[in-house]
């Protein structure tokens, strides 16, 4: 009874630290989405993928501001990393102790405005079906059960309201996802009010997507960017 106790208690540990590990990292992806904002930093709005190369380039793989912002520096991020059955937007790596080429993190990405927001083919739906679905259905993997998203939010909008939105979306015309918590809020920073997180059953396991909405509306260029 004591080993198996002792043994539990292990688990949940575990469980937990790994968790924390990767809300440490988000923290300090937060603080680069501040440093975006107070810097009024000029972002394409139809292009994720510029807006997260801005953020990888001028923050997470720069020297300065990773040391500045512990544990940042404890890590590698990469861009466009190859899964099996796709690319994922941001890989995080320990390398501070290394361990292998498998044990990473990914945060997938994705642009979020005010058309279609409860429709199947508005960005809402979008970020359901080419995000938190590609991790449900294992097209991405999620290290120690745990993954990130990042929703670019290009117009001005009520996020509250939107994350209202998605929650109904998944709720209604997604149950293939297998939602055990529909978006929830997670205080992960001090001051930051748009950090949520969702449970799933993946073959029979409990797993965390963390969801973090970055307001970039005052900062778009409005340029017709593919």
């Amino acid at each position: 009874m004591n080993k198996f106790t002792l043994s539990a208690t292990n688990f949940v540990y575990n469980f937990t630290f790994y968790n924390q590990e990767f809300e440490n990292i988000l923290k300090e992806i937060i603080a680069c989405y501040y440093c975006i904002v107070s810097e009024n930093k000029k972002l394409p709005s139809n292009n994720e993928n510029t807006i997260r190369d801005i953020i990888l380039k001028d923050y997470l793989k720069n020297r300065t501001f990773k040391e500045a912002h512990f544990p940042l520096d404890k890590y590698l991020f990469d861009k466009e990393i190859s899964e099996d059955e796709g690319r994922v937007d941001i890989r995080i790596m320990n390398i501070k102790p290394f361990t292998d080429d498998y044990t990473y993190y990914i945060i997938e990405c994705k642009r979020l405005n005010n058309e279609n927001t409860i429709g199947e083919t508005g960005l809402n739906a979008k970020y359901i079906y080419e995000g938190i679905a590609r991790f449900t259905s294992n097209k991405y993997s999620m290290y120690k059960n745990t993954a990130g998203m990042i929703g670019f939010v290009v117009e001005k909008m009520d996020i509250r309201k939107n994350i209202s939105n998605i929650r109904t979306l998944l709720k209604q015309n997604f149950n293939d996802i297998n939602t055990e918590q529909n978006l929830k809020y997670k205080k992960i920073a001090s001051g930051f009010d748009y950090s949520y997180f969702s449970k799933h059953k993946i073959n029979g396991v409990s797993k965390i997507i963390y969801h973090l909405m970055f307001d970039f509306s005052d900062n778009i260029t409005h340029e017709n960017l593919l």
